[in-house]
């Protein structure tokens, strides 16, 4: 902290009253009294900063009120007050800065000084005034930027400076008169609720100033908070310690008069997505200059919001190592040469390695001889098995061979549908999970005899989870038929008029990060169904964070099954028969 900074402290100057008035009295050169200096706008302190340098030119501005009792009395040499120079102030911190590149952050402060009262007082050989006019302060220039982590994130490290310009009024002790810098580092962290943030720095003082006795050099200052966040990280509570010592003079390093160090009780509250308020209190630690003994502080602020976070692009990785990146590549785990036609893009030149008269990039089973279809997945297969109703009976055994039906040791019943298989699919209705929908089995109770995806109480469920990469919203392959399960459905069901995907997350990580992550993932499962043909009108995301489980967070399955996405119907509309559907079942 430096005298640059308008906090109002209390002056600690013993002096001692003449008996001789005759002798000449000097007015004492006045500074910059308040040693509250603010942090940045959009900080969730009133001292420290809370480092949040995300987002590309990303605003913030606001106000600061600043009250100070008795920051400047003047006291015998026994401790007891003789006259307060500067009884009461009251600054209004105009600011307001800009963040850059997700990295850098560039502000400016004005302090006003709003209303001050004080009588003045003398030494023997000093006289102390204050013209206690409303006037500006010295004018705070910032340059902040981020060294390591990110906001939010256990560890968050930046460094910055400032840099004062005379603006203030020495007289009312509302500035220094001459330009000071300040190079700072900061520090700040989350660790679940617990968040916490320390600052230190130096301020150079061009001039060696003496006041009452004692030395207003360069000082090194420093600042320290701790508290805790909560209603889901929109209110900031803690305390905060900050203060400052000249180390120009050693008398003068952690010297009573020269050391001042206040305490603040205080938070912050967003009380929408862009207006912060905060309020706190507390007193001066020490007598030292500038130091009151209670201290006020309000606020109000316009921080702007982050964006909503965008699904992520695809990564474009090239396994086969061919120059020609997997998205584009139609044969990405084969080297091969970049051609025009997207069906042989990145393959090797045409072959026919199995001999079945269907070249390699037609093929879809190069390596197994099979016949010629009209559908590029089976093209160049081999046929399955004859099976029409797809109950895993061959035909040949089959009783029943177009409808579904199970394996039983009767010729006469093979294959055929049991009694009490509503669905007919081969599972009976006593054991099927979802008795009105055919499905395969399923070694899970709750999955068995389920279809990949269903319609059931206002949502499209899905059998299997939608599985992503590691902390990442990349949908993995494997999961590509559940999507195509859901596409289908909405596609038959174009009464379905809106869907809502929801992205939740087990309780690991922050709370923010997890919000992200879920956001994200909601976007992506959206963005692939987009890509599918799906009218973007029918569908919206919204990511939940760790907010809704279904499971206990203190195993892995519990976890595994909280790591999910759903699909909530929330408008439907008529049927293609023009009769009105029903609502969504809650």
């Amino acid at each position: 902290m430096n005298h640059g900074r308008l906090l109002t402290c209390g002056l600690f100057a013993l002096a001692t009253l003449s008996a001789n008035h005759g002798l000449a009295q000097t007015k004492a050169d006045g500074f910059a009294l308040n040693r509250f200096e603010p942090s940045e706008r959009g900080s969730e302190w009133f001292a420290n900063e809370s480092l949040d340098l995300r987002g590309h030119q990303r605003f913030a501005a606001g106000l600061v009120l600043d009250y100070g009792y008795k920051p400047l009395v003047l006291y015998d040499t026994k401790g007891d007050e003789i006259d307060a120079i500067v009884a009461h102030q009251l600054f209004g911190h105009l600011g307001g800065n800009v963040i850059l590149w997700e990295r850098a952050r560039f502000g400016v402060s004005l302090p006003v000084a709003i209303w001050q009262d004080g009588k003045g007082g003398s030494s023997a050989t000093t006289r102390f005034e204050s013209e206690n006019n409303t006037t500006v302060g010295d004018l705070r220039l910032a340059a902040d930027a981020r060294l390591l982590g990110q906001y939010g994130a256990p560890l968050n490290l930046a460094a910055g400076l400032h840099l004062f310009l005379p603006t203030g009024s020495q007289d009312s002790y509302t500035g220094d008169g001459a330009v000071r810098v300040g190079p700072r580092v900061m520090l700040a962290g989350d660790v679940t609720q617990f968040t916490y943030a320390a600052r230190l720095g130096f301020t150079f003082r061009a001039q060696d100033q003496d006041f009452a006795g004692s030395s207003m050099g360069s000082e090194t200052n420093f600042a320290a908070a701790a508290g805790v966040r909560l209603l889901d990280g929109r209110f900031v509570a803690g305390p905060e310690i900050f203060g400052s010592t000249v180390v120009t003079d050693a008398d003068a390093l952690f010297g009573r008069r020269t050391t001042p160090f206040e305490l603040i009780f205080g938070g912050h509250y967003l009380a929408t997505k862009a207006i912060r308020v905060g309020g706190g209190i507390g007193p001066g630690l020490t007598r030292a200059f500038g130091t009151p003994q209670l201290r006020i502080l309000a606020s109000v602020e316009y921080v702007e919001p982050m964006p909503e976070a965008a699904a992520p692009a695809p990564a474009r990785g090239d396994r086969d190592e061919d120059g020609v990146f997997d998205d584009e590549d139609a044969c990405p785990d084969v080297p091969g040469v970049r051609t025009e036609d997207p069906k042989t893009n990145g393959c090797p030149p045409p072959g026919d390695r199995d001999g079945d008269g269907i070249v390699d990039p037609e093929d879809a089973c190069p390596d197994e001889p099979g016949v010629k279809t009209d559908d590029p997945k089976t093209n160049g297969c081999p046929p399955p098995p004859p099976d029409r109703d797809g109950d895993g009976i061959l035909d040949a055994d089959d009783a029943c061979p177009d409808v579904p039906g199970v394996k039983t040791e009767d010729p006469k019943t093979n294959g055929c549908p049991p009694p009490g298989d509503r669905d007919e699919d081969g599972i009976v209705d006593p054991d099927d999970a979802c008795p009105d929908q055919a499905g395969p089995p399923n070694e899970d109770p709750k999955k068995h005899g389920c279809p990949v995806a269903r319609v059931e109480k206002g949502e499209i469920k899905i059998r299997e989870q939608v599985q992503f990469a590691y902390n990442s919203a990349k949908i993995l392959k494997t999961s590509d038929y559940i999507l195509q399960a859901v596409q289908e459905i909405l596609e038959k069901n174009p009464q379905i008029e809106k869907v809502e995907i929801q992205g939740h997350t087990d309780s690991k990580g922050s709370d923010a990060y997890n919000l992200a992550l879920s956001k994200r993932r909601a976007a992506s499962v959206r963005a692939w169904l987009v890509k599918a043909k799906i009218d973007p009108k029918r569908l919206v995301s919204q990511g939940f964070g760790e907010t809704r489980p279904i499971d206990s967070n203190d195993t892995e399955e519990g976890r595994a099954n909280n790591r999910r996405v759903e699909f909530h119907i929330t408008v439907q509309g008529k049927d293609a028969a023009g009769a009105e559907a029903p609502a969504p079942k809650k």
